[in-house]
């Protein structure tokens, strides 16, 4: 079971990975990150980055069909793809045993990257993730 810095370089070795972090959607805090960030500075990724996340989980439009957002455990969203012209970013949120609020960002190259590949292993990463 990785923690976080093994999770993320393990996120980083995927094809066309730029960047990875992990981070609180509630504060808007990296709790860790690898590579690059596409605007320089991964604090500035992760506060902006968690602001989407903090919306698509806390809006009942995503909520599980025949529930309320307050009746669901845990965030409605599995994760979010966000498509720009050169890159993919993929959000993946994070379950655990305590009342969580983290979700894993990878940012992929748009030529080099797998979507679908880095959504499968982002999916088995948050599974394996031991927050230290």
């Amino acid at each position: 079971m990785p923690g976080i810095d093994e999770c993320l370089l393990e996120a980083m070795a995927l094809p066309g990975a730029r960047g990875a972090a992990l981070v609180d959607w509630s504060s808007g805090l990296a709790l860790g990150t690898a590579g690059e960030s596409p605007v320089g500075d991964h604090e500035t990724t992760a506060a902006e980055t968690a602001e989407l996340a903090r919306a698509a989980a806390e809006y009942e439009s995503f909520a599980p069909v025949g529930t309320g957002a307050k009746d669901a455990a845990g965030p409605p969203v599995e994760d979010l793809i966000v498509t720009t012209r050169t890159g993919y970013h993929v959000l993946r949120f994070v379950e655990t045993s305590f009342d969580s609020s983290v979700f894993l960002h990878l940012w992929l190259d748009r030529t080099d990257g797998n979507l679908a590949l880095a959504r499968h292993r982002l999916r088995a990463l948050a599974e394996e993730l031991v927050l230290k």
